[in-house]
């Protein structure tokens, strides 16, 4: 069931455990890209801007809860890795409390404040009730992300990358199906996409939680479990907090983004809508080679294989650009068709202008690539204050350069901003592991 990444084949462990995740995410992928087809290609192009608008920003909300459940998991495998049992099943119980707590207020205040939080986006009048709807669905969707995310990663976390994509499948599956049939069938418009979302969420969340429960029985916690241990909770919040910091930074960067892009009207936001979801859909993979590498040295950073680490640097690397560049090229190459996929044929400025971005973005993707390495190296080596920091020089510098040269270049400048963002967070973090590789690496 669970896999140990301190033995064996270096490359072909981290690939065959890398690989569940990859595809799983690829999966979860298609929630919203279902929303956004279907939207799209029968609803029009109000529709599709408010579908595209609230996918970044539960995207936001979303990240808040994945970086507490990453960061829980890298504590997670630094005890599967030490063989440590009694605090592995002691911080399952008080990581799920804490994160439960933070999802139910969290869940409250985006029910409260929906109307700010749209004029914050500077929603158009014209897509303002559509996006409204769908978000007041959506958000019901967030104790289901909560959970399939924080049991995802715990399995994640011991080795185990091959059950969450099962459900991933499944409850992809439906949300496609149940996207044909509340749209297509009942024309329930945006608000059947909505349900379908949630109510897909809702199976692979519960799903998952249940086949934790009936198979894992050595991981079911005991009544001394449900203690509270403060240093075992200062190890949570050190790694957890951070990490959260890092995604929601990186996220709400993103979300302002959106906001200066919404401001450009509907046709922007329908073009970038829909090449936000191809181009998340391209780099996802090495997004999740980057999380599949961060378990890696966190087993081998419990069991002491400090020698492993160091070489399995050097080949993640390899691999990870590798992946990139062909990527690249296949997204510039055939930027015109997979925006088709999405966007009707007549629509000419939408579809112009989604190209442009694609080919602006899909150019660099070796930037993001490396930084998602970057992010999963400090976390597992329990530096995750430099992921921060990365995130903080990636994401400033996007925000800075959008708004500025968005008055002077125009759209081209917002989606020039981006990858100029990731290679200064690239810069940062490459120099501060030279500097610090005997450290880092020494700390074993």
């Amino acid at each position: 069931m669970y896999r140990d990444l301190t033995k064996g084949n270096l490359s072909k462990t981290l690939l065959l455990f890398a690989l569940p995740m990859i595809a799983g995410n690829l999966l979860q992928q298609f929630y919203n890209i279902a929303d956004t087809l279907i939207v799209g290609q029968f609803l029009g192009r109000d529709a599709l801007a408010a579908v595209g608008s609230s996918y970044t920003l539960m995207t936001f909300l979303t990240s808040i809860l994945l970086g507490l459940s990453m960061g829980a998991g890298a504590l997670f495998a630094i005890y599967q890795g030490q063989g440590n049992r009694e605090r592995l099943r002691a911080s399952i119980v008080q990581a799920f409390g804490l994160i439960l707590l933070l999802t139910v207020l969290l869940n409250t205040a985006v029910y409260l404040w929906i109307d700010p939080i749209m004029s914050f986006l500077r929603v158009p009048e014209e897509v303002y009730p559509l996006m409204r709807g769908y978000l007041w669905i959506i958000f019901s969707g967030l104790a289901a992300t909560f959970l399939y995310n924080f049991f995802s990663c715990l399995l994640r976390a011991l080795g185990n990358s091959a059950t969450p994509l099962a459900f991933l499948a499944v409850s992809a599956l439906l949300n496609i199906v149940l996207d044909l049939l509340f749209v297509l069938r009942f024309s329930w418009g945006v608000a059947g996409a909505a349900a379908a979302t949630v109510i897909s969420q809702y199976v692979s969340g519960l799903g998952i939680l249940l086949y934790t429960l009936v198979r894992c029985g050595e991981l079911r916690p005991s009544r001394e479990h449900l203690r509270w241990s403060p240093d075992i909770l200062r190890e949570i919040c050190s790694l957890s907090v951070l990490t959260c910091v890092q995604q929601s930074v990186m996220n709400f960067g993103i979300l302002m983004v959106q906001g200066l892009v919404n401001s450009f009207g509907p046709v922007i936001m329908a073009a970038f809508a829909a090449a936000v979801k191809i181009d998340s859909f391209a780099y996802m993979p090495v997004q999740d080679f980057g999380n599949a590498f961060s378990t890696f040295v966190s087993q081998n950073y419990g069991a002491g294989e400090h020698e492993r680490i160091r070489l399995g640097v050097k080949r993640v690397v390899q691999i990870s650009m590798l992946f990139c560049i062909v990527i690249s090229a296949l997204v510039v190459l055939f930027a015109k068709p997979l925006m088709l996929i999405f966007v009707q044929p007549h629509e000419t400025e939408i579809l112009m202008e989604g190209v442009r971005y694609l080919r602006i973005e899909g150019t660099f993707y070796c930037g993001i690539g490396c930084l998602f390495l970057l992010y999963g190296l400090y976390r597992a080596v329990k530096r995750p204050a430099m992921s921060v920091v990365l995130t903080v020089i990636s994401l400033g510098t996007r925000v800075a350069l959008a708004y500025l040269l968005a008055g002077s270049v125009g759209i081209c400048g917002i989606w020039a901003a981006i990858p100029i963002g990731w290679f200064l967070a690239d810069l940062a973090g490459l120099l501060y592991y030279r500097r610090h590789q005997q450290e880092l690496l020494g700390e074993f």
